[in-house]
């Protein structure tokens, strides 16, 4: 079951989207505003993002995104807006965004482009987790385990962990899906 984290303030669309995408099958946690969001964004991993572009509170929608992308964070996103511009949609997405929607929507079109989001994903990461006997690299992330712990790296590992991890741990390398 995917995991799909709703941020959006208005109490009635965010209800309609938790159950629109519960009653397809995600495992949904909704957030009120860009605090919690990004709160909740450090506590797990999701699938996928829906995300109000105008969110109360200290931080917008595009800036809660570009906060996730300058950590790394490379979680699909989908950007719900009622800002429907040329130029917002544009700005969503060189922000980071995988998709942008304009309200009002229609749940069957933000389920499709959720699904197609989620397809990706999971076809990333097949890919993304390379596994040398005991030790992990996460390419996505660039994180890097060895007995399921974290391993430091130092700043130049850090820009290609890939050559220290191969030749801390032999030259033989699988990718294998994450458990």
């Amino acid at each position: 079951m995917p995991n799909c984290l709703v941020i959006e303030d208005d109490a009635e669309t965010r209800d309609y989207l938790a159950s629109g995408l519960r009653t397809a099958g995600y495992a949904v946690v909704a957030e009120h505003n860009s605090e919690a969001g990004a709160r909740r964004l450090l506590e797990a991993r999701w699938d996928v993002v829906v995300l109000d572009r105008m969110l109360p509170g200290h931080v917008d929608g595009v800036g809660l995104l570009e906060q996730m992308r300058a950590r790394g964070d490379a979680t699909p996103v989908l950007i719900l807006s009622a800002l429907n511009s040329v130029d917002e949609r544009v700005r969503g997405l060189r922000a980071g965004s995988d998709d942008y929607l304009t309200k009002p929507f229609v749940m069957s079109e933000l389920l499709a482009r959720v699904e197609n989001l989620c397809r990706r994903t999971a076809w990333s990461r097949e890919t993304s987790l390379l596994q040398v006997a005991d030790m992990q690299l996460d390419l996505r992330t660039m994180r890097v385990t060895r007995h399921g712990t974290p391993i430091a790296l130092q700043p130049k590992a850090r820009s290609s962990p890939a050559p220290c991890c191969w030749k801390a741990c032999g030259n033989t390398a699988s990718t294998r899906r994450p458990t």
